[in-house]
């Protein structure tokens, strides 16, 4: 997998507040086709380092590059514009909106001609129609009514919209924060076997979560963050969940035989 170049890597990248340094020369790579999760304790870094990747923080030092290319993300909107979209914990929906207009918030589809151009009126029909055949390509038709608020849906139905939107969008990156939280057991394994199916398609993904098992299940590496930088990174087949805890917490050091290629 590390032949390749990393679609998305960063080099010492750094980020202070004031007198706190959240990101302390911190490394990055995400290779094609792999799921990587990054895991730390709290006030590794690690949301300081997401928020770099996504654009939702200006770094002060360092190099974030995209497909070779050096990129400088000032806003999640160019992060976006680029192809890298990010599912945050509070999963940005409105909840009053209906399942097609969340999918295309910010990107909504005008009706051509003048009706669009100048009464900015929009193409619903086509939205609905788009959102379903994205919906119904990770398996998401459960949910029947396109037209529904979001709010009528379950917390693992509302996952699922908001991965599907990542994931029809996203041309390059989907960064997932804490996609299984406050999920119960059965709909997280339906979140799960929707990131995977989103990978099967191509996708490379980072996967943030304090879930050990969850982590364990699906990442094909793990990047573990301690005091602002990354520690190192392991393979999950040859290392255990003791083996990830004892090293984000400093009462371990890495050893050759764990690290990932």
């Amino acid at each position: 997998m590390s032949v390749q170049p990393p679609v998305l890597s960063a080099r010492g990248i750094v980020k202070n507040y004031g007198r706190v340094t959240a990101l302390d020369h911190a490394d990055f790579d995400l290779y094609a086709g792999e799921i990587l999760a990054v895991i730390g304790d709290n006030g590794a870094g690690k949301s300081s380092l997401i928020k770099a990747l996504s654009g939702a923080i200006t770094i002060d030092e360092g190099e974030i590059r995209l497909n070779g290319d050096a990129v400088r993300f000032t806003s999640p909107m160019q992060a976006r514009d680029a192809g890298i979209e990010t599912v945050y914990q509070n999963l940005a929906l409105s909840p009053a909106l209906s399942i097609a207009d969340n999918m295309f918030l910010g990107r909504e589809i005008r009706k051509p001609g003048f009706l669009g151009k100048y009464l900015k009126m929009l193409d619903r029909p086509a939205m609905e129609r788009v959102a379903r055949e994205k919906l119904s390509e990770l398996g998401l038709m459960t949910i029947q009514n396109i037209g529904q608020a979001v709010e009528t849906l379950s917390g693992g139905q509302r996952q699922g919209v908001a991965v599907a939107r990542a994931a029809a969008f996203g041309s390059k990156v989907l960064i997932l924060d804490e996609p299984t939280a406050a999920l119960g057991v059965k709909e997280s394994r339906k979140v799960l076997e929707l990131i995977q199916d989103v990978r099967s398609r191509g996708m490379p993904i980072v996967l943030i979560s304090h879930n050990m098992p969850h982590v364990f299940e699906v990442a094909d590496r793990i990047h573990i963050h301690r005091l602002g930088r990354r520690l190192c990174v392991i393979d999950p087949k040859f290392s255990t969940m003791n083996d990830a805890v004892a090293l984000m917490t400093g009462a371990k050091q890495p050893e050759a035989e764990m690290l990932a290629a």
